[in-house]
């Protein structure tokens, strides 16, 4: 240790770190307050006030016509009419070589109105005869009513001429006349036009029946099986 000569005042005592800081360190100065500028709303202009008031009737119109539907369709109960094979006759059927059909068949055809409301109007009617998938015979029928309640019977003769059969085919349809069974299917397409007071809706209505029938020549029904889709 370095000692002091008597009479010279003591040497001044270095800054310390935290002073040296706070005189390199500026002072903050107090911020100013924001100033908030609220700016003018923008007001809506007619045009759109226009849009949705029609915008409200419209939704109105829609919840309104919906109740009305559904009112009238639970007191009116629609129902679909219905097409049934309720006879059949086989008359004949021939396969010549080397394997075209000719045959003969009588349908009766029975058409139903279920609804007790409501008249409808079979615009198009087209029945086919099939034979595993392989169309036979067609009749298109012309365009008829029937009102609610009522049903009709038609007599449909579905002729085929040398309609042409792949062998396995005609095998077949010559083996189920041997056997004494026949079975065919009946398609039937229809569109439906129903008409309730003042106003109408138009449907297409699709049929399938199988029949099975005795061999020919007094060939007879013995058994049917029909659905609606």
């Amino acid at each position: 240790m370095r000692q002091l000569q008597p009479g010279l005042p003591p040497p001044p005592e270095p800054p310390s770190k935290t002073t040296r800081q706070q005189e390199v360190l500026p002072q903050r100065l107090p911020a100013a307050p924001s100033k908030i500028i609220l700016q003018p709303r923008d007001r809506t202009s007619p045009a759109m006030w226009f849009a949705a008031i029609v915008c409200f009737a419209f939704s109105i119109i829609l919840i309104v016509a919906g109740m009305v539907i559904l009112i009238i369709f639970l007191a009116v109960k629609p129902r679909a009419p219905s097409f049934d094979t309720a006879n059949a006759s086989l008359n004949s059927v021939y396969v010549d070589s080397p394997a075209y059909f000719n045959g003969d068949m009588t349908l009766v055809a029975n058409f139903s109105n279920p609804n007790q409301k409501i008249d409808v109007v079979f615009r198009s009617a087209t029945v086919e005869l099939f034979f595993r998938d392989r169309p036979m015979a067609v009749q298109v029928l012309p365009p008829f009513a029937q009102r609610r309640g009522q049903f009709q019977v038609l007599n449909l003769h579905m002729v085929s001429s040398r309609v042409l059969l792949p062998p396995e085919v005609a095998m077949e349809l010559v083996n189920q006349v041997r056997s004494n069974r026949v079975v065919y299917t009946i398609r039937g397409s229809f569109k439906v036009e129903a008409r309730f007071w003042f106003s109408h809706y138009s449907y297409w209505m699709n049929t399938v029946c199988e029949v099975e029938l005795t061999a020919p020549p007094c060939g007879v029904l013995v058994a049917r099986r029909c659905r609606t889709k």
